[in-house]
């Protein structure tokens, strides 16, 4: 039996994505829903049984406030966290807040279902290897943390930026063709390069890498495009 569920993230791609992915595997999503604020307020009103909540700064302080208010006023509403890798203090803060799970976002879907079945059956749904880099970090901090987004962002010229940007707001071949004036077949070039170059498999997976790493931001600032939250 499918999940009644609602998924709630900044990033409107992503959060209709996974929808999309969801109500094909027999899930009942009543929502694909990004609001920069106001989340807590669109779960309680709905009240799932489960939401997946993305949030792309797990350590910053109050990131999790809306957990606390799902779990105040719908206590039976399970909220399975969408982020980055998190730090142990972001993980740390995603359960004391009542959050029942924490996936990432580039998770494959049958990752995700499991962090859903396994919270809406009262269980606590992260993975074991999000446990162990915590653990890891915990007991070996880093004195300088890797700034992922801005390694992966040296990698890319200046066309592929811009392709970047475009295939995250959605747009097709002919799309990204169309808004920089170059052929289809360059524009399938740049695409499969710029999936290269992340290590990705699909355009999903770019949008979803560029949005945990902070790549997407920094992409579309050097861009010129702003980017649909």
């Amino acid at each position: 039996m499918g999940v009644r569920l609602m998924v709630v993230d900044d990033h409107r791609l992503l959060a209709e994505a996974l929808a999309s992915a969801l109500k094909l595997r027999g899930h009942r999503v009543l929502a694909a829903a990004a609001p920069a604020a106001g989340a807590a307020e669109l779960v309680v009103s709905r009240a799932p049984e489960v939401c997946l909540l993305g949030t792309a700064t797990p350590a910053e302080p109050g990131a999790f406030d809306p957990v606390v208010r799902i779990k105040r006023d719908r206590p039976q509403v399970a909220v399975v966290v969408l982020g980055p890798v998190p730090s142990p203090r972001g993980i740390a803060a995603a359960f004391a807040a009542g959050a029942s799970g924490y996936v990432r976002h580039d998770e494959r879907i049958e990752g995700v279902e499991r962090a859903i079945m396994k919270a809406r059956a009262g269980e606590t749904a992260v993975a074991p290897q999000l446990l162990q880099g915590a653990f890891t970090e915990l007991l070996n901090p880093s004195a300088t943390p890797d700034d992922e987004g801005q390694r992966l962002l040296r990698m890319l010229t200046p066309r592929e930026v811009e392709v970047l940007v475009r295939v995250t707001e959605g747009e097709d071949t002919r799309l990204i063709a169309a808004g920089m004036g170059i052929a289809p077949s360059t524009a399938r070039t740049h695409v499969q390069r710029v999936l290269m170059k992340l290590g990705v498999g699909s355009r999903l997976e770019a949008a979803a890498l560029a949005a945990r790493t902070g790549l997407l931001d920094r992409a579309a600032d050097l861009s010129g495009i702003p980017h649909q939250r």
